[in-house]
């Protein structure tokens, strides 16, 4: 892979890290109880849900596709 292209995945994974710890912390720090209509905190766990979802791509393996044989 080309060494630029590994460099901003790295610091993408960084900062989607860093991204994850705080909606962590204010998860964990939302007032409680909580309602299930209560809108920014389901916007947390939608957030929440975005970012895990973008470091799994990111660390997954890359498919490539193989060709067909006729």
């Amino acid at each position: 892979m080309n060494p630029e292209i590994s460099e901003c995945i790295t610091l993408a994974k960084t900062e989607l890290q860093v991204a994850r710890q705080k909606i962590a912390a204010e998860i964990s720090g939302y007032p409680t109880p909580i309602a299930g209509c209560d809108a920014q905190f389901n916007h947390l766990l939608a957030q929440r849900h975005k970012v895990n979802a973008a470091l799994e791509a990111l660390n997954a393996d890359p498919h490539v596709p193989t060709p067909r044989q006729p």
